[in-house]
């Protein structure tokens, strides 16, 4: 029986948000720039995490999820950014903050605990 991984998988489903609305921002021709750090950044929040679980190491784990959790934080930065120079509409953005936090809170629980069992372990 396989075991749902919260984290993997509102992770992977903000991905594919992301990308949806990379698709749409282009075809609305907003500043490429702009959205492919939003979709470099939304879609590697992800990658970390999968990258997390092959980890060699608890080091490496934490490593990981660190990077996840600062990809999480730098697309909320341009959700935010988008938002407020109406390129982005509100409510849609605000969608996407909701869950980003959302998967912020949950990396910043298994970050807390993963750090405070390696010290346990030392």
């Amino acid at each position: 029986m396989k075991t749902e991984n919260v984290v993997v998988d509102k992770s992977y489903q903000f991905s594919l948000r992301i990308v949806k609305l990379y698709m749409h921002l282009k075809k609305n021709k907003i500043e490429r720039e702009l959205i492919l750090q939003l979709l470099r950044s939304g879609t590697s929040i992800g990658a970390n995490i999968e990258e997390s679980i092959g980890g060699s190491s608890k080091r490496d784990f934490i490593h990981k999820l660190e990077i996840a959790y600062r990809e999480a934080r730098e697309t909320k930065y341009w959700l935010r950014l988008l938002r407020d120079s109406d390129l982005l509409e509100t409510k849609l953005a605000d969608s996407f903050i909701k869950d980003g936090e959302e998967i912020l809170k949950i990396l910043t629980a298994i970050l807390k605990s993963s750090k405070a069992k390696k010290i346990i372990n030392c």
